[in-house]
């Protein structure tokens, strides 16, 4: 059985995670994604600190999907450099497990 992982982001506060987030779940490139409520953000950017509000995004998905998902989430991101953390889920309920298989597997 294929392993679920969640992947997190950040998106500028706005509509843009709710874009990804459509995306994403339309190509079958994730079960399902949550777009949080805006936060404030504040790290280092090109040696300046910054403060931005942001939206945390989780994405729920395969790990054979990842690498898909790495790219298309590249080319939908407005950031140079958007954050892209995959974090292993230890353990899940076998029906969610076969949710998030067969929502992220590919039509045929």
């Amino acid at each position: 059985m294929a392993d679920v992982v969640v992947v997190l982001t950040t998106v500028p506060a706005g509509s843009k995670g709710e874009e990804i987030g459509r995306t994403l779940v339309e190509e079958r490139l994730a079960a399902c994604v949550n777009v949080l409520a805006p936060m404030t953000s504040i790290y280092r950017w090109r040696g300046t600190v910054e403060r931005e509000s942001e939206q945390q995004v989780i994405i729920k998905t395969t790990r054979d999907r990842v690498l898909a998902l790495q790219a298309r989430l590249g080319a939908l991101h407005p950031y140079e450099l958007p954050e892209f953390l995959e974090l292993t889920v230890a353990d899940s309920s076998s029906a969610y497990r076969e949710w998030v298989v067969e929502a992220t597997s590919e039509e045929k």
